[in-house]
């Protein structure tokens, strides 16, 4: 059997009448395609519900799964308290889900659970469903702060799990769209909101799923979704299938956008494994961006790879440009892999013999050393793009109005704390932002006074 049909759907509680109060009415093709795809569930009756929900504990770097045998929740928080769910899991499922996911070196597992109350990303979608099918197991998953194409990787090891225990399996995306669409909606307007919308839905229309590795998660943020990885997780589930895709609806009078879509499976398709073409194309992108480096990032690239693959700190290559040689300044190396931040580690001033060292030095500790990630590998050395900042002096300014975000970075100081962000970074368009961003790099509280400085930077691709 295996994964028969996925849903997007997403979880407004005014949706549910004793919540609304006729509130739900002003989001009449929601409820109306909510209403359907509870019947076509009901029709297709599953042995088991996997439902991704972004309100479920959220992990940095680990997919929490809910253990135990059963749970339930009730919507308290919105009002309601007397409308209570209750959920039976497939233990089994859980089981071999989480073998197959060790398996495969895969983040996940039931650890870590702090409340097994049903989250309303849950509830939401089971009160339809429920009216039309209750002899299902459910299992309940979150996402994380992983890459999207982990998140895939997940879809494929539930898409394995049910195909191995020859479970009837429906799978359920619970997840909003952007919540910044009006000035007066729940975070205000951002014009990241309405367009992602439009790209997510069209994407989810057509299940073009290869696309939905394609967003930025800076984009991503500034849009305010809610749904995009357990969209993924989805998307990762129906991984080598056919699929008769269904958009559905798409509303957003309230400033949240709601999108509903189905995906009825149909048999299997080799040319829709998705990951595998997303990847193959960060591999040619990293070639072309090789085949245009100069020597400054030229050299951060061989100094990394050859560490990461033997231990060993390169010498000096010859040939370098004189520049590199006779002069000396702070360096910044920054690793990036598929658009996300791998690594970035830099020297103010100048703590080396030439630029070139300082250049060795910094790769080196940017691609084994940034505390905030774990060390690179040598299997993603042929996704990574490098680039590397030469830094100019450094100049003590008096006011914010001396900056220019895509001009000049920025060094914060306050006593002992200082903090730097480099210029022109995607996703960093004003001079407020930079600040506060460098305040919190330091410590220091948003509010507080500091000493700005200013400097320019040479940036080598």
């Amino acid at each position: 059997m295996g994964i028969t049909a996925a849903f997007m759907v997403p979880h407004p509680p005014l949706i549910v009448p004793d919540i609304g109060r006729g509130q739900e009415q002003i989001i009449p093709n929601t409820t109306e395609s909510y209403q359907e795809i509870a019947r076509r569930i009901g029709q297709l009756q599953p042995d088991t519900i996997v439902l991704l929900t972004p309100h479920q504990i959220m992990y940095t770097d680990y997919f929490h799964i809910s253990p135990g045998e059963r749970a339930e929740g009730d919507f308290g928080q919105f009002r309601a308290g007397h409308l209570k769910t209750e959920a039976v899991y497939d233990t089994e499922f859980v089981k071999k889900l989480c073998a197959l996911s060790e398996r495969r070196n895969l983040p996940a597992g039931t650890l870590g659970e702090r409340t097994p109350a049903l989250d309303h990303g849950t509830m939401v979608p089971l009160y339809f469903v429920n009216r039309h099918w209750r002899d299902y197991r459910l299992v309940r998953i979150g996402l994380s702060a992983l890459p999207f194409t982990t998140h895939y990787e997940l879809g494929q090891v539930i898409r394995q799990t049910a195909s191995s225990l020859n479970r009837k399996t429906v799978v359920i995306a619970s997840g909003d769209l952007s919540h910044r669409l009006k000035e007066d909606g729940p975070y205000g307007y951002q014009k990241e909101g309405p367009e992602y919308d439009e790209r997510i839905m069209e994407v989810m229309g057509n299940a073009d799923f290869d696309r939905l590795l394609e967003f930025s998660e800076d984009f991503c943020e500034k849009a305010g979704e809610c749904g995009h990885r357990a969209f993924t997780i989805m998307a990762g589930a129906l991984d080598g299938s056919q699929v008769e895709a269904e958009r559905l609806s798409y509303e957003g009078p309230l400033g949240v956008g709601y999108g509903i879509c189905s995906y009825k499976v149909c048999g299997d398709d080799p040319g829709r494994h998705f990951k595998e073409i997303y990847e193959e194309k960060a591999r040619m992108y990293t070639r072309r961006c090789r085949e245009q480096e100069d020597a400054y990032v030229r050299l951060a690239r061989r100094t990394i790879e050859s560490y990461v693959r033997t231990g060993n700190i390169i010498s000096l290559p010859e040939k370098l440009p004189r520049e590199m040689l006779r002069h000396r300044a702070g360096v910044f190396v920054s690793i990036k892999k598929e658009g996300r931040l791998r690594g970035c580690i830099g020297t103010l001033q100048a703590t080396q013999p030439s630029v070139a060292e300082e250049i060795i030095h910094n790769a080196i500790s940017a691609s084994v050393n940034d505390p905030r990630f774990s060390p690179v590998e040598q299997e993603e050395l042929d996704r990574l793009t490098i680039s590397v900042d030469i830094l100019g002096e450094m100049e003590k300014i008096s006011s914010a109005d001396a900056l220019d975000v895509k001009r000049y970075g920025v060094v914060v100081t306050k006593g002992p704390k200082r903090g730097l962000l480099l210029p022109n970074l995607e996703g960093v368009e004003t001079v407020e932002e930079q600040i506060a961003i460098a305040k919190r790099k330091a410590g220091i509280d948003e509010k507080d006074p500091v000493q700005l400085e200013r400097f320019e930077v040479v940036r080598h691709y």
